[in-house]
C-alpha cells in the first residue's frame, strides 16, 4: 500500500507597504486641512451661532430732508409789499402808487388799471396771514391792513374837519413762483376781516396753595412796584433777568395773587396787576415763576421769571 505524499504548502507572500499616490495623499491633506478650519471657526464663532443666528442688525432709519414745497415768507414779503402799495393813492400823485406797484407784478402790466385816480389814503401797517398753496407754482396770501383815509369836510368852515378814518381791511394777493422770485399775477381782491375770534374750550383753572399765596402777597407787590420803575433787578432771584417795563408806566395795585398747588422750590402764580399809563388805568394778567433763595440767616421767595397772559 502506498504512502500519501506530504503535502507541500507555498508560503504566504508577506505584507507590503504600497506608497500612496499622489493624488489619494493630497486629498487626504485637504480633508484634515477643512477639518481643523471648521475646528476653529466654531472656537472662534460658537457652535450656537450655526443654528441660532444672532439678529441682524436693524437697518438705520432713512432720512428724507424736508424741504418747503413754496417760498412762503418771500410770498407774504412781496404781498406785504405790493398790499401797501395796491391800497395807498394820491390823486395829486398817482404816477407814484404805479410805480410801486410795477415793482412786484410782471413787466409790462399796466399798473395804473383799475384805479380811477380820484381820493386819498394812506396804509399805516401791512400784516401777512395765511398763504393758501394752489398748484403750478401759484398762491394766494392773506394780508390785513390798516388803512387811514382823511376825514369828511365840514360844511360849515368855520369847523375843523373830522379826524381821519382808520380801519382794517383784508386783501387777498395772487402770487406766481417764477424765475426765482414772487410776481403779483392780477389784481387782489378786498375781504372782510373777522370781527371776533372763534369759540374756544373752557381754560382749566389750576387750584390754589392758599397759605403760599399769603404768604409772597407782599413780594409781589414790591417786585410790580420795582418792576415799573425799572429796577426789577434788585427784587429778582440771583441770575434772573427781567427786561424793564417802558417808562411812564405806574403799579396801581395788586388785584389777585394765586400760587398754582404743587411742591419743591420752584413754583408758579397767576397775578392780575393794574397799571396806569397816562390818564388810562389798564388791567393785566401775569404769569410769575417764583424760586426759594436761602441764605444762612433765612430763607425767601423771589422772581425768577415773568409772562404775561394766563399760561
Amino acid at each position: 500500500m502506498t504512502e500519501p505524499k506530504p503535502t507541500t504548502r507555498t508560503p504566504a507572500t508577506p505584507w507590503v507597504l504600497q506608497e500612496e499616490k499622489s493624488g489619494t495623499r493630497a486629498l487626504a491633506t485637504t480633508g484634515r486641512i477643512a477639518l481643523w478650519s471648521v475646528v476653529a471657526l466654531a472656537a472662534v464663532t460658537g457652535v450656537r451661532s450655526w443654528f441660532w443666528p444672532n439678529e441682524p442688525a436693524p437697518a438705520p432709519p432713512v432720512t428724507v430732508d424736508q424741504k418747503p414745497t413754496y417760498p412762503v415768507q418771500d410770498a407774504q414779503a412781496v404781498a406785504s409789499r405790493f398790499a401797501y402799495s395796491y391800497l395807498t393813492w394820491d390823486e395829486t400823485d398817482p404816477d407814484q402808487r404805479a410805480k410801486a406797484l410795477a415793482r412786484d407784478m410782471p413787466k409790462d402790466t399796466d399798473t395804473s388799471a383799475g384805479w380811477n385816480a380820484k381820493g386819498q389814503q394812506t396804509v399805516l401797517l401791512a400784516q401777512p396771514g395765511e398763504v393758501d398753496e394752489l398748484g403750478g407754482k401759484r398762491a394766494r396770501v392773506h394780508v390785513d391792513v390798516l388803512v387811514s383815509s382823511p376825514g369828511e369836510p365840514s360844511k360849515d368852515k368855520k369847523k375843523a374837519p373830522a379826524p381821519a378814518e382808520r380801519k382794517w381791511v383784508g386783501l387777498e394777493v395772487p402770487v406766481l413762483y417764477t424765475s426765482g422770485r414772487i410776481v403779483v399775477t392780477s389784481e387782489p381782491g378786498i375781504v372782510g376781516v373777522p370781527t371776533s375770534g372763534p369759540s374756544v374750550t373752557d381754560q382749566t383753572t389750576a387750584q390754589s396753595d392758599v397759605e403760599l399765596s399769603a404768604q409772597t402777597q407782599s413780594t409781589m407787590e414790591t417786585f410790580f412796584t420795582e418792576y415799573a420803575k425799572g429796577e426789577a433787578d434788585s427784587v429778582t432771584a440771583p441770575g434772573a433777568s427781567v427786561p424793564p417795563l417802558p417808562s411812564g408806566i405806574t403799579f396801581q395795585g395788586l388785584q389777585s395773587w394765586n400760587v398754582d398747588q404743587g411742591k419743591g422750590s420752584d413754583r408758579v402764580g397767576t397775578a392780575v396787576v393794574r397799571w396806569q399809563i397816562g390818564a388810562a388805568e389798564l388791567e393785566q394778567t401775569y404769569r410769575v415763576e417764583l424760586t426759594r433763595v436761602a441764605s444762612a440767616a433765612a430763607e425767601r421767595w423771589q422772581v425768577a421769571e415773568v409772562h404775561g397772559g394766563t399760561y
